[in-house]
């Protein structure tokens, strides 16, 4: 889940040890001595002197700052240059260049895509959300953030993607496309129960969601079906604020800090006079658990399968330079207090669809409830 930029200087402050000073968007806490970095120094003259090369000090750099993030272990958190900033900013207001998939790192270390975004280079090229993801023109990665920018890249340039599926491993060569994301779908389904459907939380979501939401109940509808299957999250305050049309005035999700301080976020009185049904599959991640655990904690029923479990939030910092650290830094938990990370949100009913079978009996079971 990434904070919205409106919410970064409270989470920098939960964030972070007392006492640090925050100088050009990176918390930075005083010490004594240098000593910590005397090996980087060293190793770096040792370089300099022996190498068969020239050296480029500005790739070191960024390589040694890869290397201090990815020493966390944690596949969330991650360095990026300017440049991949500049294509991951891009990427979170909806409009970027690329193919069209969205992934993320499974609990065994696998880049497993979440969402194939309709009409995209992606979906005609057979890409499907549980593909694992194994290489980008012939190179892999241990940094999602850096193989998600490699994807990306100019409008009309190929892009060759490794794969697995069902075991197999497969290659194909995609044209990037200038991408701009629709997160939500909306229609009737019959005379009494309109469906939402959204694929990712971007700056646009809220706002679409709620032209959706407000066409649906003018049209006198008593049921709504949220679908959230495939989505694999984005930024809180959308979600938030969708969440607030659905509950009345309380806590929609809290984060806890290391040092355990906590901040609630928080829905507003007034909510939909429709009844409500949410789907979530193994895909639904981050922001969309937030969601789909909210509802549930206040009486929504969920139907689909167990969702991916990722219940930890990353808070991005622009460096001075145009660089940027993305750190995880908070876990949230639903308002009844459920984590979610690693363990994710369990349906009330589960049922799982046949891939092979256009049937969505998922959805058929969630009519049936109204």
């Amino acid at each position: 889940m990434q904070v919205g930029k409106k919410k970064f200087t409270v989470c920098l402050i939960a964030a972070f040890l007392a006492g640090a000073v925050v100088s050009g968007g990176i918390a930075a806490a005083g010490h004594n001595g240098n000593d910590r970095y005397i090996k980087l120094d060293e190793l770096y003259q040792t370089v300099q002197d022996n190498f068969y090369m020239d050296t480029d000090d500005q790739k070191m750099i960024d390589g040694a700052c890869k290397g201090l993030i990815s020493g966390l272990g944690d596949p969330y958190s991650a360095y990026m240059t300017a440049e991949e900033y500049e294509s991951f900013e891009a990427s979170t207001l909806g409009e970027y260049s690329g193919v069209g998939i969205t992934f993320s790192e499974d609990m065994s270390g696998n880049y497993v895509i979440i969402e194939v975004q309709k009409d995209s280079p992606a979906e005609r090229a057979g890409f499907r959300p549980g593909d694992f993801l194994i290489s980008v023109d012939g190179k892999t990665y241990d940094d999602m953030e850096l193989m998600a920018a490699d994807i990306r890249g100019e409008e009309g340039t190929d892009v060759e993607i490794g794969y697995i599926r069902d075991g197999e491993e497969k290659k194909i060569k995609v044209t990037r496309e200038h991408i701009v994301q629709h997160s939500v779908e909306y229609e009737m389904l019959n005379d009494n129960t309109g469906y939402i459907s959204i694929n990712s939380f971007i700056d646009s979501t809220y706002d679409d969601f709620r032209d959706a939401l407000d066409d649906i109940e003018s049209q006198k509808a008593s049921g709504l079906v949220l679908d959230l299957r495939n989505n694999g999250g984005g930024l809180v305050d959308s979600c938030i604020k969708i969440a607030d049309e659905f509950l009345d005035e309380g806590v929609v999700v809290y984060v806890e800090d290391k040092n355990g301080n906590r901040q609630d976020y928080r829905s507003e009185k007034g909510k939909t006079d429709m009844e409500v049904v949410v789907l979530i599959n193994e895909n639904s991640a981050s922001a969309s658990e937030i969601l789909a655990a909210a509802l549930h904690d206040n009486g929504v029923k969920l139907v689909g399968q167990n969702t991916f479990g990722k219940g930890i939030i990353q808070s991005t910092t622009k460096l001075d330079d145009g660089s940027a650290l993305k750190l995880t830094v908070m876990q949230y938990f639903s308002p009844d207090g459920n984590a979610i990370h690693e363990k994710g949100v369990k349906p009330d009913y589960e049922v799982e669809n046949d891939d092979e079978s256009d049937e969505d009996k998922q959805l058929q079971k969630a009519l049936s409830m109204f």
